[in-house]
């Protein structure tokens, strides 16, 4: 009879349990959180961290998968009625970084760091996972924790999804850490908040010679040079000036001395488009422009160009759910922010079921972290506020 008792305050006052049970596991979490930042596992590589999650998920008695997607992790809390399964994912691999943190937990791994924070969504995860399966009775429908290899290659999801786990798959939530938001604070975006992200390698081929007579061969490098300024007019000519659109070049590498001209060209590019129109028009044209090199220039292009993953669109259905939900929780509505070009491989799971993606702030006061870089250092206190954000959400949207 207290059983049942307990049960009916935590559903009248899901804010004063979901908030406790957040407090008392955060310590656990932040134990984890750094042993993960010590031991860093790039894309596919995540075996030991996959261990880890498949060990706490044992001791709180969650059935789970592994091995999907080659290192990935795959649990499932059941509800205490039927209803739809909500997946909530979080990404485990780290970047070809040196740490320079100066942490006592900082990376042991050489060329190895967690400058992204993918420690901090895996502990985070584990949290909500713990949360949830103590509410587990309140919730009509399953919950699907997916912890994701790979993202920072953006193709982890792609091959979870292809071992099977958005079978069955009904809504998902995604989040990511943010230092430039103070932690305590939650954001987001309304539509498409991530951008597609495709790349091309173009491999640009004329006639090697001697630098002194160039009319004896036929330079690419000129050729090269002609593209990397062409392919600016892109985004400024050719995609409408409203929609958001970025092409880079990331990489030129060409010749070895002063006084050869080489035989070939490589160049590394990337778009990123928030729609689908955009990223029709911008493959068009760069395939046009390597085209028109060829005959303009003598030259001989190999294009090499690789649809990565779509834009990432939140869908009103899940966003205005975990909204409220969020709100409720932490007493504070998340703020709405800009879309960002950069790219995130939950839009393979967004794509395929309405979902929603929580940005969390982790910024220290004083502090001026970005992501990706080698003294990035995201507040743990960032993983207690996710913890309680995320199970909310989960109860809300399963209620």
């Amino acid at each position: 009879m207290s059983d049942q008792r307990e049960l009916q305050n935590g559903a009248n006052d899901p804010t004063r349990r979901i908030a406790e049970a957040a407090a008392s596991v955060a310590p656990r979490l932040i134990e984890i959180r750094r042993d993960l930042h010590a031991h860093p596992e790039l894309a596919f590589e995540e075996t030991r961290t996959a261990g880890i999650v498949a060990a706490e998920l044992s001791r709180l008695g969650i059935p789970h998968r592994t091995g999907l997607g080659k290192t990935g992790v795959l649990g499932m809390i059941e509800g205490g009625r039927p209803g739809p399964t909500l997946a909530i994912r979080a990404d485990m691999d780290a970047l070809p970084i040196q740490e320079e943190t100066g942490l006592p937990f900082a990376s042991g791994v050489a060329g190895k760091m967690h400058a992204c924070g993918h420690d901090i969504h895996t502990a985070t995860l584990l949290g909500v996972a713990e949360v949830l399966k103590g509410l587990a009775p309140m919730l009509a429908g399953r919950v699907a924790l997916v912890f994701q290899p790979a993202e920072e290659v953006l193709g982890g999801a792609a091959a979870m999804i292809a071992d099977g786990a958005a079978e069955g798959i009904d809504l998902a939530l995604g989040f990511h850490n943010m230092p430039e938001m103070p932690v305590g604070t939650t954001g987001y975006v309304r539509g498409a908040c991530m951008a597609a992200s495709d790349r091309f390698d173009l491999i640009i081929r004329g006639r090697s010679g001697h630098a002194a007579h160039p009319d004896h061969a036929v330079d690419p490098i000129v050729a090269a040079s002609h593209f990397v300024t062409q392919v600016q007019t892109v985004v400024s000519r050719e995609v409408r000036p409203l929609r958001p659109a970025v092409v880079t070049i990331g990489a030129f590498q060409a010749g070895t001395v002063h006084n050869i001209i080489p035989e070939r060209v490589h160049l590394k590019g990337t778009v990123r488009t928030l729609d689908d129109e955009t990223r029709d028009t911008a493959e068009a044209a760069i395939r046009r422009l390597v085209a028109g090199l060829e005959t303009g220039m003598r030259v001989t292009c190999t294009l090499d160009y690789v649809r990565l993953v779509p834009a990432l669109a939140n869908a009103d259905r899940v966003l205005d759910p975990m909204l409220a939900a969020v709100t409720a929780q932490l007493g504070t509505r998340p703020e709405e922010g800009d879309p960002t070009m950069g790219s995130e491989d939950f839009a393979e799971f967004a794509a395929r079921a309405p979902a929603a993606h929580l940005r969390i702030g982790s910024g220290t006061l004083g502090r001026h972290d970005h992501l990706h870089n080698a003294d990035c250092q995201p507040d743990e206190g960032s993983i207690a506020v996710g913890v309680q954000a995320l199970s909310r959400a989960a109860l809300e949207l399963l209620a």
